[in-house]
């Protein structure tokens, strides 16, 4: 029976150290450059050794690749909260996220021919059109079918993260300002159809 106990006791130990690593490494995710993540940082964030994160991983990019799966989850789960259509929810929710992941983002579209970035960019900029799609959807079902296309690119600029660096970073907007803002580009993109 000790032996039993002992095992188990060895297993929730080694579940307990995966999800400490994993979410260390989400942690940084949301700071840092794909590129910028070194083992050592998550094993320093995590409170465990290098060897311990490849046991746990196997390697760097399989840990990457999960912490990157839980980021997205999460900031998904975010950004559909608003229903669609409600244009002053959706960018509320661009913001947070803006202001929580925004610089993260920027950083990562500067360094986009890294091997190891572009597929995170890639990966983002499906996503944001899907989402511009999603949130205005039910506003965008206005707009003739020859026109479409042009709009939601023009909707899809308006709800970037430059747009929000730009106000916020570049201009000093207040975030309250910054938010109308984007809200009149969208509203003037919806009305001017």
């Amino acid at each position: 029976m000790k032996r039993t106990y002992t095992m188990r006791a060895r297993a929730q130990s080694a579940d307990e150290t995966r999800r400490r690593v994993l979410d260390a490494a989400v942690r940084l995710l949301g700071s840092r450059l794909r590129s910028d993540i070194r083992l050592e940082d998550v094993a320093a964030e995590a409170g465990v050794s290098v060897p311990t994160v490849l046991r746990a991983y196997g390697s760097r990019a399989r840990l990457i690749e999960l912490a990157l799966e839980k980021v997205l989850e999460g900031i998904g789960a975010e950004l559909r909260q608003p229903e669609p259509g409600d244009v002053p929810g959706s960018v509320s929710a661009w913001f947070d996220h803006y202001e929580k992941y925004g610089d993260a983002v920027v950083r990562n579209l500067a360094d986009e021919a890294d091997p190891a970035v572009a597929p995170i960019v890639q990966i983002g900029r499906t996503r944001h059109r899907r989402h511009v799609e999603r949130q205005l959807g039910p506003r965008l079902d206005a707009v003739p079918e020859a026109r479409r296309a042009v709009v939601v690119d023009a909707l899809v600029c308006a709800c970037d993260v430059y747009t929000w660096k730009l106000l916020r970073r570049d201009m000093g907007r207040s975030r309250t300002e910054a938010e109308a803002t984007m809200a009149l580009m969208i509203e003037s993109l919806l009305g001017g159809v």
